[in-house]
């Protein structure tokens, strides 16, 4: 029987690893565009500086650039701060539910000052609104849709010497919807609320180019800091 004539080892070994999940991971696009597929459209827009915002409660802010510089020699190293970001389950009233998302701890302070998540999600002010970013403005869109909030702008209503206002329902697209159809826009963003996917964003960071060097730093007490 003729010996077969050996091959390269590069044709013989077999790869034992896959990268299916690598191919099918979503960029920060196709992920707001999917998650927020049942959402009416933010005014503000996606942030695109600091994405990470984009899936959770960060009022606005982002990474801040700055200087180290020792008392010694006055020689100053570059550093960044990036904000104090935690993982918490709040309450929701509206919903009667817990929340997990993340948030900073400036608008954490702001939550508890307002009295709430949901007083801090329903705020009307253009700051307000601007703050919530995306993820603030899909939880904002589902509690505006139960009924003690309804409710509670009826009452509103009635204060103001206002008629009752006929209810209209809008889609995701803007256009008028029936009630089927919000009703599965809602379902939908429930499903996502109990598998937490709605502002959780996981443990993944965005990655920040820094020179060589960049982070080496003295002791804190020989130090202060210059922005």
């Amino acid at each position: 029987m003729p010996l077969l004539a050996p091959s390269h080892p590069s044709f013989t070994q077999l790869r034992s690893f896959t990268c299916t999940a690598r191919a099918l991971a979503k960029s920060t696009k196709q992920r707001l565009k999917f998650e927020h597929s049942s959402v009416p459209e933010y005014p503000y827009g996606p942030s695109q500086f600091y994405k990470q915002s984009n899936f959770g409660l960060y009022g606005t802010q982002k990474i801040r650039f700055g200087n180290m510089v020792s008392e010694k020699n006055e020689i100053k190293t570059r550093r960044y701060w990036r904000p104090n970001v935690h993982s918490k389950r709040l309450w929701s009233e509206s919903l009667q539910a817990y929340i997990r998302l993340r948030i900073t701890t400036r608008v954490l302070r702001t939550v508890d000052k307002v009295g709430g998540l949901d007083e801090y999600l329903l705020g009307e002010k253009a700051g307000r609104i601007k703050e919530l970013g995306m993820g603030g403005w899909k939880l904002r869109w589902r509690i505006m849709q139960t009924e003690a909030v309804k409710e509670r702008y009826r009452k509103q209503r009635e204060l103001m010497g206002l008629p009752p206002k006929e209810e209209v329902l809008y889609g995701s697209d803007g256009l008028v919807a029936t009630e089927q159809q919000v009703q599965d826009e809602i379902t939908k963003l429930d499903e996502d609320l109990e598998k937490g996917n709605v502002v959780d964003i996981g443990e993944e960071l965005e990655e920040v180019t820094v020179d060589e060097g960049f982070m080496n730093e003295e002791s804190p007490s020989r130090e202060k800091v210059l922005l």
